[in-house]
């Protein structure tokens, strides 16, 4: 089986069983036909093979972006304009899903990134809180609730294909922070290497987002 169908197999088997606190819903795009259709569609074209590829991993899904694609850190627009998948959902951008793509296009563009390259989350679906994006580790109690659908699905991430030992954070602080604490437990990786978070760059560094996009690149391809 290909990388292409371990991931489509992968996101559709995503589900939360158990309590999260309240108030916080969960955020799955995976129930809607078109998405799965999407999805299908950009992993049918960029990962239709058996090749072995490093992980880069983002905090959970946003209402923007993954959370209406399904796809990490590409937003409609960029599904459409950088991957030339038509697709007719809101046209509205997301920051992290722009300095993702301007990341991938100094790389080579889609179709070189990901043939080295898999983007997914700590977190594979997303959560919200009072109609606002909510990260895993927003709440102590919503993180002690995931912490077993967390760790299933980071092993189920390494077994489609992961194949360097060599993983990236996106996100220095408490994404980071997180993954750091559970390696320490599991030994998953030999190593973590943190990266500015895209949303952080573009709100916060967006004057310096060429030189913090060479930076990445450097620890992105310094193996």
């Amino acid at each position: 089986m290909n990388f292409n169908h371990r991931v489509i197999d992968f996101y559709l088997k995503q589900r939360i069983d158990g309590t999260l606190p309240n108030g916080i819903e969960v955020l799955n795009p995976y129930g809607e036909n078109k998405v799965v259709e999407l999805c299908r569609k950009f992993y049918d074209k960029y990962f239709d093979d058996s090749r072995g590829r490093s992980l880069i991993l983002g905090i959970n899904p946003g209402r923007f972006g993954a959370g209406i694609t399904g796809i990490p850190f590409t937003d409609p627009v960029v599904l459409d304009e950088e991957c030339g998948i038509e697709n007719d959902m809101q046209k509205r951008k997301e920051i992290s899903s722009e300095f993702i793509y301007r990341l991938i296009n100094q790389m080579g563009g889609p179709d070189h990134f990901y043939k080295h390259f898999y983007i997914g989350s700590v977190s594979p679906l997303g959560f919200v809180k009072d109609n606002k994006n909510f990260n895993y580790y927003d709440s102590k109690e919503l993180e002690k609730a995931l912490k077993s659908y967390i760790v299933k699905n980071l092993i189920d991430q390494i077994g489609l294909g992961i194949t360097s030992r060599t993983c990236y954070c996106l996100g220095m602080g408490k994404n980071y922070e997180y993954l750091k604490m559970l390696n320490l437990e599991l030994k998953l990786f030999d190593r973590i290497i943190p990266l500015p978070h895209p949303r952080w760059v573009m709100q916060y560094r967006r004057k310096q987002v060429d030189t913090i996009i060479d930076e990445v690149i450097k620890k992105l391809t310094d193996q």
